[in-house]
C-alpha cells in the first residue's frame, strides 16, 4: 500500500514495506500542475491485464506493482486491493496514470483533487 504526501507544489507517492521490492521503486514525485484528475475508483484496478510488465510484479489477484505500458501510455502500479485503489491521470509526465491502493480512496482522492484546485 502506498503513502501519499502533498506538498504545496507536489504529490509524493511513498511506496511502502516489501511492495519497494515489488515495485522497483520507494517514492514517485508528480507536480500538482501535472495532474488531469484523480479517480478514486477506477475501473482498470478490476481487470486482469494491465499491459505489458516492464519492471515489477503481476500476480492477478495478490499484487500490480511497477511500470506497465497499455496502448503506448506508461504507468505505474502499486495496488492489493482493487477496491481500495485511485487512479492519478497525469499530463506532460513519463506515465500517465499512476494507480495505487490507498486506506481511504475517497479521502484521499478528494484531497488530492482539493490540492490541484488549490493551485
Amino acid at each position: 500500500m502506498a503513502e501519499i504526501e502533498i506538498t504545496l507544489t507536489s504529490l509524493i507517492v511513498h511506496i511502502r514495506g516489501a511492495d519497494r521490492f515489488f515495485a522497483l521503486k520507494s517514492e514517485l514525485e508528480v507536480p500538482l500542475e501535472h495532474i488531469a484528475a484523480v479517480d478514486p475508483s477506477p475501473p482498470e484496478a478490476h481487470q486482469i491485464w494491465h499491459g505489458l510488465r516492464a519492471g515489477g510484479t503481476n500476480l492477478p489477484g495478490v499484487i500490480t506493482a511497477g511500470r506497465f505500458i497499455q496502448h503506448g501510455e506508461w504507468a505505474f502500479w502499486d495496488v492489493h486491493d482493487p477496491d481500495k485503489a485511485i487512479a492519478i491521470r497525469l499530463h506532460d509526465e513519463h506515465y500517465s496514470k499512476v494507480i495505487i491502493g490507498v486506506d481511504d480512496p475517497a479521502t484521499i482522492a478528494t484531497a488530492i483533487a482539493g490540492a490541484v484546485h488549490r493551485l
